[in-house]
């Protein structure tokens, strides 16, 4: 199985969006306006975001990856990481812990670690049991030799963002909806891509010989 380049990842993510802009939009809206509001509150805007960002964004991968799948999806989705509230919050401040140290070592450190652990949240939105650190390790492991693709895919859309900005900001409505559902197509293909090697080195009985796998 070998994974598609981004130029047919975006174009599967625009055949999502095709006609269908409203519940991304929509989505998308709800998620700024309470992530705007809360860190506006005076003295305790920033403490409260951190607390309700994980829940929040991983109530956005659960939207955006069925809406990528098109599955039923709506704005309720968004706050299903509050279900689940401990594994969301611990993965958050996880992740923001080890960003923030590689980063101590240096930015460019510090942006291989994020990139690392981007698809923590469509991970932790398809398994209910795994614990925050094994999400965070399972992305790292699932990223490895793709994360320059990531990145590259990331850049791609830099043009629709300064646009965006050009426009005060309303057509991140537009281009966030864009950016995320190519993010949950590449975590579908890395996911399919990820479980067909690991079967092939099951079956092939190197997992039993640690020694032999070369990274």
């Amino acid at each position: 199985y070998f994974m598609k380049n981004n130029q047919t990842i975006r174009a599967e993510a625009r055949e999502v969006l095709a006609g269908n802009w409203g519940p991304a939009i929509g989505t998308v809206a709800v998620y700024m306006i309470i992530s705007v509001v809360i860190q506006n509150i005076p003295y305790v805007g920033m403490i409260a975001s951190l607390f309700i960002t994980g829940p929040l964004v991983l109530g956005l991968a659960i939207f955006f990856l069925n809406y990528s799948r098109k599955e039923e999806a709506n704005v309720n989705q968004l706050f299903d990481g509050f279900k689940n509230y401990g594994r969301s919050l611990g993965c958050y401040l996880l992740l923001v812990l080890y960003v923030l140290l590689w980063t101590l070592l240096f930015i460019i450190p510090g942006i291989i670690a994020q990139i690392g652990y981007s698809q923590v949240w469509f991970i932790l939105s398809e398994d209910d049991e795994i614990e925050p650190n094994d999400a965070l390790k399972k992305s790292k492991e699932m990223m490895y030799g793709y994360k320059m693709q990531f990145f590259l895919l990331g850049l791609s859309f830099i043009g629709w963002i300064l646009l965006a900005v050009l426009t005060c900001g309303i057509g991140l409505l537009w281009v966030v909806p864009y950016i995320q559902t190519a993010n949950a197509k590449f975590y579908e293909n890395l996911k399919a891509n990820y479980e067909n090697n690991s079967e092939t080195v099951e079956a092939s009985g190197l997992d039993n010989n640690p020694e032999l796998i070369t990274e």
